[in-house]
């Protein structure tokens, strides 16, 4: 980290309550007049002009001569801006067989990216595999490496990340593991852990679809079943760390076993495993994910079914998650979603027959994720803790 850097971060992290304000919406809202900022934060245009100057000064923002909206006479609009490269965080999304990481600027516009296997997915291995991704980001990204202020890294599970510790990570295979600490311990660099959805859905609340929205719920569908909300203007972490786990809800048969130790699990029918699990058992043999679509498509009755349970049960969770928190707007992304023509129909027929009164009038949107995208939510989470 150069000088230049770490003072930026020392600023960020000093700054008062108005000055975060300020900068998570310049952040997530530029070119935005000062005007506008002050009407975002409840702040006096006196306390914006008092924040944004530091940040100016600093090479965080840009702030080119006030003019006049429209050339009419009157209160000059001055619009500021994010600079994006004036910080670089670096994401890493950690799967049980291999690791994601990219280097983004501050609005975690992709500079560089490395994708690398897991011979083992115990935590040593994996901190090492950490260590060796971000030398290799560094080296690809060259003489700005030195503007590096932060790695985020997300995993599934429940995970502090007040004190980086992976609390309960079924997929992983850890408990009560400090993988943050140890992790910024061999970096010596400020080190984010969270969970990767709810790091997914920094990323969306800042940068995607939670911009302008007052409110919505990420469902993604994969490997796993997850979920974040974004409730009243804030990513909801819940009390103890644990919040929006909609793949933990018991609403499949309860001869459905989940990794997690629990029964009847959404996830443990309507995860990717749990489909490959059912046409396998039904056919005598080991079929994955992509046979299991194509038999699917082809109207196989053991595939139908295995896709039509799945569909059933997210439809019927997410009609739970609407009935309880009122967002505006249901994301389902992940990277289930690109066979999502064969959830569409009966999830959204779930939904309906379950959804009470007018959260019925929820829209379900879809968008893909992929897997530099869960990364690119690491990073997000690295600079909201930053600025936070």
């Amino acid at each position: 980290m150069d000088h230049d850097t770490a003072a930026r971060t020392t600023l960020i992290r000093s700054a008062s309550d108005a000055g975060s304000k300020v900068f998570a919406t310049i952040l997530t809202r530029s070119p935005i007049s000062r005007i506008d900022i002050a009407r975002h934060t409840g702040l006096s245009q006196a306390a914006v002009t008092k924040a944004v100057s530091p940040l100016v000064a600093a090479g965080l923002v840009d702030a080119p001569p006030a003019a006049h909206r429209d050339g009419n006479p009157g209160r000059p609009v001055a619009p500021v801006s994010i600079i994006p490269g004036a910080m670089i965080m670096l994401g890493v999304k950690v799967n049980v067989d291999e690791i994601i990481a990219v280097a983004t600027d501050l609005t975690t516009t992709v500079l560089a990216g490395e994708r690398r296997p897991l011979a083992a997915h115990d935590p040593e291995t994996v901190l090492e595999a950490i260590v060796d991704v971000v030398g290799e980001l560094e080296r690809q990204l060259d003489g700005r490496a030195d503007a590096i202020a932060g790695l985020g890294v997300s995993v599934s599970g429940d995970v502090d990340s007040e004190t980086g510790i992976v609390r309960d990570s079924a997929l992983m295979g850890w408990t009560d593991e400090d993988f943050g600490g140890a992790l910024q311990e061999r970096l010596g660099r400020p080190v984010t852990l969270e969970n990767d959805v709810h790091a997914l859905t920094v990323g969306e609340h800042w940068f995607g679809v939670g911009v302008g929205t007052d409110s919505f719920a990420i469902v993604t569908i994969g490997r796993g079943i997850g979920s974040g909300l974004h409730l009243n203007g804030e990513v909801v972490t819940g009390a103890y760390g644990v919040s929006g786990e909609i793949g933990h809800l018991p609403l499949a048969d309860p001869r459905h076993l989940c990794p997690c130790g629990r029964r009847g699990c959404v996830e443990a029918a309507a995860s990717t495993g749990a489909i490959e699990a059912a046409v396998s058992a039904a056919h005598g043999r080991p079929i994955g994910i992509d046979e299991a679509v194509r038999l699917a498509h082809d109207a196989d009755p053991a595939a139908e079914a295995a896709f039509r349970e799945a569909a059933t049960i997210i439809g019927t969770a997410i009609a739970t998650l609407v009935n309880l928190t009122g967002p505006q707007v249901v994301l389902i992304g992940g990277e289930g979603v690109s066979n999502f023509d064969l959830f569409d129909e009966t999830l959204r027929n779930a939904f309906d027959a379950h959804a009470f009164g007018a959260a019925a009038r929820c829209p379900i949107i879809t968008r893909p994720h992929t897997f530099q995208d869960w990364a690119r939510g690491a990073a997000a989470a690295a600079i909201q803790a930053l600025v936070r």
